[in-house]
């Protein structure tokens, strides 16, 4: 009598670095950084909390890579068209990463031992600037006020009560009900007559700030 063939074995990824860290951006970013740990990180790759000292040895060192992994999303500069353009679509490109990622916004520029996404995207930064002509201190002064903003309409974004134009234009409503419109009248025409209109995306202010910005760096490179 011929044996029961026996079940083939159930194939598996072989456990990586770029696997470890790829499951855990995908868990921070499902419940924010305070939802990852070891435990739950080795239960979703299938191996014990142990194992994965073996691919990121601590903490500080998952963190390093999963904030290596954001930058490499950002879009490198590209002054084919210049590099005002270059900055503006990078800018776009950061808070579109940022909007995906909300958990790393404050971590942006924290780690002391960066990997070679986030190095290769400041050399790109700063060189695209140099190249363009920039002295070195306005180059710094530009990347400055340019990240600084990106970073703070990114965390100010992720903390509104709202998403949607509808979701905005319900909340608006609803707080400005609980308050006579002619103790705050400032406030209700702001309401009414601008967040209330149709087309309206408190998304739309980034862009606006953004160009003020490049404006004024513009108008320094020209002084200088």
């Amino acid at each position: 009598m011929t044996p029961p063939a026996r079940p083939a074995a159930r194939s598996r990824t072989p456990l990586s670095r770029d696997r470890v860290l790829l499951t855990a951006l995908a868990l921070a970013d499902a419940g924010g950084l305070e939802s990852l740990s070891m435990r739950k990180l080795g239960e979703a790759v299938g191996v014990e909390a142990m194992s994965l000292y073996n691919h990121v040895p601590s903490k500080g060192d998952l963190l390093d890579g999963l904030i290596d992994l954001v930058f490499g999303e950002i879009e490198l500069p590209d002054g084919a068209n210049g590099w005002k353009a270059a900055m503006r679509e990078r800018a776009i490109s950061a808070r579109a990463v940022l909007s995906r990622h909300r958990w790393a916004i404050g971590l942006m520029e924290s780690r002391t031992t960066p990997g070679p996404a986030t190095l290769r995207h400041h050399d790109a930064v700063l060189g695209l600037l140099r190249e363009a002509g920039f002295p070195l201190g306005l180059a710094a002064h530009a990347y400055s006020a340019l990240d600084s903003y990106s970073y703070g309409f990114a965390l100010q974004e992720a903390s509104l009560p709202f998403e949607t134009g509808p979701e905005t234009a319900e909340l608006a409503q609803a707080m400005l009900a609980q308050f006579p419109a002619a103790e705050y009248p400032h406030l209700a025409e702001f309401t009414f007559e601008y967040v209330l209109q149709p087309g309206y995306d408190y998304a739309s202010e980034y862009e606006y700030g953004l160009d003020l910005i490049l404006d004024g760096v513009e108008r320094d490179l020209n002084a200088a």
